[in-house]
């Protein structure tokens, strides 16, 4: 059984000797990092289910991710209050594990490329079409190295960003607290363990950390308790943090019931529909005698008490199931075995089949997805001329005077470039760090369109 005096560590990456100051606790700390930090602030133009909308009501990445870390704090709260009344959690540990959950959910998102979800396919296809091609960077990747670029994960990223890039002088980059960073990772394998791993398990579905940063990630992983496991070829990963699971279903929550009321809001869904579903979720009507109630009134209120009722629900799914999960055995998401599963699994037909397939949104995900190839395939040219330069960023900067344009252009760090696989990352590190506006603009410089 995983300790929660070890779960919730306030040791940070690199830095494990650090111990919590009485008036400023490491969950604190790791909140303001993450809030005050660039890849953060840039979520703000980053699109969450409608890309480049103008309209000011729109969900984007960064009040997704603050709504996120609201309904996180909630759900860390009520859980730490119920494990001190039945006797599991010392008293005054709830409130480390609701800060710990906010932290994390704040960050959840941070590794998102722009144009949200099809972003990360259409990074993950521009390489995959290079591996296929044998040619350029791709042809000096490890072959078991490329899932990593094939299937771009933005949870990796994310790991990455907090991990290495971020205040990246240092090691450990932002050196968010081992408690956070375990919190944070959904996925606890890298790519190549996710693939050999033959058994069945949530946190396999996809990967949470790159080879690169597997060493760190580890570090987190043993400090904080997590049961490790082995692939058939010996790779590592690891059991779920507990927290995890309340990360996910605080964004299982927002995103599926905001992008419901922001259906409504662009046109995509009838809002008295959105009110129906809605409905299912709080499992009462909300009054409709009230002559001063607007429909879009109806629709705000029915959120928030949708919302309440998900998180009670997510708190019971966790505490019915807390000896598995503290046992790194539990195999499903908190909102999947929840009193309210099926209005979730409504949630997530009605946007499989009305929202995620509306027209603006599908022609703005094509329009996303040529950006990102326009960009990549020139910023690709570029690693292959380092390379031809021995990887000596100064000799290619001071021999080619358009490259040297290039990335003054874009404020391009090519430090740290010493291979393929580094190069590769260090494309990914750019292009998954644009804002959706940034992508476009790169994309018209680099096509020869006049600035407006």
């Amino acid at each position: 059984m995983m300790d929660w005096t070890q779960l919730l560590s306030s040791g940070r990456l690199c830095r494990p000797e650090y111990t919590d100051k009485p008036d400023r606790p490491a969950y604190l700390q790791d909140y303001d990092r993450i809030l005050f930090s660039e890849p953060f602030r840039r979520l703000a133009q980053k699109t969450q289910v409608h890309p480049l909308y103008d309209h000011d009501h729109v969900h984007h990445r960064m009040i997704h991710s603050m709504e996120t870390s609201s309904v996180g704090r909630s759900l860390g709260i009520q859980v730490g209050q119920a494990l001190v009344r039945e006797g599991r959690l010392e008293d005054g540990l709830q409130h480390v594990m609701a800060g710990t959950v906010q932290a994390a959910c704040l960050a959840h998102d941070i590794g998102n490329p722009p144009f949200g979800h099809s972003g990360e396919a259409s990074i993950g296809a521009w390489f995959a079409r290079q591996f296929a091609a044998g040619t350029g960077l791709g042809a000096g990747i490890d072959p078991a190295l490329r899932a990593e670029f094939e299937a771009f994960e933005g949870n990796a990223q994310g790991f990455r960003i907090t991990a290495r890039l971020e205040m990246g002088r240092r090691a450990g980059g932002m050196r968010l607290s081992y408690a956070t960073l375990g919190a944070f990772a959904k996925y606890p394998c890298t790519a190549a363990a996710a693939a050999d791993a033959q058994r069945p398990y949530v946190g396999l579905k996809k990967f949470g950390a790159f080879a690169a940063e597997e060493a760190l990630f580890a570090e987190a992983a043993t400090a904080l308790g997590l049961p490790e496991d082995r692939t058939p070829k010996g790779l590592r990963w690891w059991r779920r943090h507990p927290l995890a699971f309340l990360v996910e279903a605080a964004d299982d929550i927002c995103y599926r019931i905001l992008d419901l009321e922001d259906a409504a809001t662009v046109g995509d869904l009838d809002s008295d529909l959105v009110s129906v579903i809605l409905e299912e979720i709080t499992g009462k009507r909300n009054r409709e005698d009230d002559p001063l109630m607007t429909l879009r009134d109806r629709v705000g209120m029915l959120r928030a008490m949708a919302i309440g009722a998900a998180i009670d629900s997510a708190v019971a799914a966790f505490l019915d199931n807390y000896d598995s999960i503290m046992a790194g055995t539990f195999d499903d998401g908190l909102m999947e075995v929840s009193s309210k599963a099926p209005a979730f699994a409504r949630l997530k037909e009605i946007s499989n089949a009305r929202i995620f397939t509306a027209r603006r949104k599908t022609e703005l995900e094509i329009v996303g997805r040529q950006v990102l190839f326009t960009i990549l395939d020139e910023f690709h040219q570029l690693f292959l001329a380092l390379k031809a330069c021995d990887w000596d960023a100064d000799r290619l900067l001071s021999q080619h005077g358009y490259w040297t344009q290039l990335v003054r252009a874009v404020d391009l760090d090519l430090r740290g470039v010493i291979d393929d696989y580094t190069a590769a990352h260090a494309l990914t590190d750019f292009v998954s760090g644009m804002t959706d506006r940034y992508a476009l603009r790169v994309r018209d410089m680099i096509t020869g369109q006049v600035p407006g």
